[in-house]
């Protein structure tokens, strides 16, 4: 019996998700860069295997339990889209295929509460900065807890930094050339609030007037990314009011963060925001991005000789297609010399709340990129998201190896300040 997928029947998102599968030709150019399928070698854990799958549920020809493992298992790095000669649009089936299944799946107590925990701690800033400081003082017990639990504190730092207010106006330096909103995350600016002060020096250094938001929040690419759209709508709302519309760009330093703002357009589909979200996601751009098209007019001192390897952000390299800026950015330094690590296609593992929800993968990746990176002969490791530093800061230490893990805007905001390793 031939089944056929009811575009009308699954939401705004319906055209989309059946453009997707209708354009995928089963090549299999996709499978040599998925880390699940590098990994777990099963074609129900490729690209192609996967949109077979989602089809068949789709379709009502399959059962949506027996697929939901396999589809758990994707990391939503989008390396598939990179290499698929179709131009197979991967992130329009994925993302609405896990709101849907949300909405029929039947999870475990245990699984409920881990993921509860998991969606109202990370994209809440205060709630995460008691989370992570509670999470610190039950170090020690860390091999009586729950795998998930296990691993979530070994992700968290040694020592959590103090936390910083970010200005709500920071001014260009000399001429302004650009006036910018900055998206301050919520995660990152608890493990690593350094980066935005970075960003913020960096951009006024080069002429660039710099609003950060007092009412913005969590961009909501975190759950939108795991199936929970209403709460992802939730926190995207937040920012749709709390964004200005005077500004050249909305930037963001982390590729997740980017990557999950250019998708509110595919998360209002259909509704009422859906023409304000799809203006405010054609002005984000990563900082790398947008400070390399407007130009570096401030060089920084020469730091030389310094070897830096930089890794590709899955979601900065694959969603958003960029991968000259930063290394544009990173050459600009006198005496530095940018390397690229084997297999940098390939995800570390973080992917969101992924390498909590799916350790045993993850650690194998995480393990994987550290030593790719190791490998490269080079001094300072440089990323553009905050969930791939810690993964590959947590994998190196695991692997005994000592290395500064950088985020490119804090290369630069230390080559300007002549604090640079090396």
């Amino acid at each position: 019996m031939h089944h056929a997928i009811n575009r009308e029947q699954h939401g705004p998102q319906g055209e989309r998700m059946v453009a997707a599968i209708e354009s995928c030709v089963h090549c299999g150019f996709c499978l040599p860069t998925c880390p699940t399928y590098k990994v777990l070698g099963e074609e129900m854990d490729s690209p192609r295997g996967r949109i077979m799958l989602m089809k068949g549920v789709l379709e009502g020809s399959l059962e949506l339990e027996p697929a939901l493992p396999y589809l758990d298992n994707c990391l939503g790095c989008l390396a598939c889209e990179t290499a698929c000669p179709a131009g197979v649009g991967y992130g329009d089936l994925i993302t609405p295929f896990r709101e849907l299944a949300e909405q029929r799946r039947r999870r475990s107590l245990p699984d409920r509460i881990q993921r509860a925990v998991v969606l109202q701690t990370l994209p809440y800033q205060a709630r995460f900065r008691l989370a992570a400081r509670l999470g610190r003082l039950a170090r020690p017990l860390a091999r009586q807890l729950p795998r998930p639990a296990r691993t979530l504190l070994e992700l968290l730092p040694a020592r959590l930094p103090p936390a910083i207010r970010l200005p709500g106006l920071a001014p260009a330096q000399g001429v302004r050339r650009a006036r910018v909103a900055l998206l301050a995350g919520c995660a990152q600016q608890v493990l690593a609030p350094a980066i935005n002060a970075a960003t913020l020096r960096v951009l006024a250094r080069n002429g660039v007037e710099t609003v950060v938001p007092r009412s913005q929040g969590c961009c909501g690419a975190l759950p939108m990314h795991d199936g929970a759209a209403a709460q992802a709508r939730r926190l995207a709302r937040r920012n749709l009011a709390a964004f200005p519309t005077d500004v050249d760009a909305i930037i963001t330093n982390a590729a997740g963060c980017g990557a999950g703002m250019k998708e509110y357009e595919l998360l209002f589909a259909g509704g009422p925001e859906h023409e304000r979200a799809a203006a405010l996601a054609a002005k984000v751009l990563d900082v790398t991005t947008f400070l390399n098209g407007l130009g570096i007019v401030d060089t920084p001192p020469s730091a030389g000789p310094l070897v830096i390897a930089y890794h590709d952000a899955c979601h900065l390299a694959h969603a958003q297609r960029e991968r000259l800026a930063p290394r544009s950015l990173l050459g600009a330094i006198p005496g530095v010399s940018v390397v690229t690590p084997p297999e940098w296609e390939l995800c570390c593992g973080s992917a969101g709340t992924y390498n909590v929800e799916h350790p045993d993968v993850a650690g194998e990746l995480g393990a994987r990129k550290a030593a790719n990176l190791a490998g490269t002969g080079a001094e300072v490791i440089a990323a553009g998201n905050i969930g791939c530093l810690v993964q590959i800061a947590t994998a190196l230490d695991r692997a005994g190896q000592s290395m500064p893990v950088m985020h490119t805007i804090e290369v630069l905001d230390a080559a300007y300040r002549g604090q640079l390793p090396g």
